[in-house]
């Protein structure tokens, strides 16, 4: 077996975009509990919450696309 090199890439992309938003999405939220009397504090921990869901998928199909590129497709 041979490692797809253009896969491997692209899972790695994909893990620095995990990564930015592992950071971004606490950031917000935390943002949000500050700033609890704002009115924008609903749109900013919806926002925050949908990041975090966003970073554990992304985490997810990021490590399933470096596994494909080394191990390569389930048959």
């Amino acid at each position: 077996m041979r490692t797809d090199k253009s896969l491997l890439i692209k899972g790695i992309k994909f893990l620095g975009y995990t990564v930015l938003l592992m950071f971004a999405a606490p950031f917000a939220i935390y943002q949000a509990f500050k700033n609890q009397g704002h009115p924008l504090y609903w749109p900013v921990l919806i926002i925050g919450l949908v990041l975090a869901v966003a970073a554990i998928a992304m985490g997810f199909y990021s490590i399933k696309t470096v596994m494909d590129s080394l191990f390569g497709k389930r048959k």
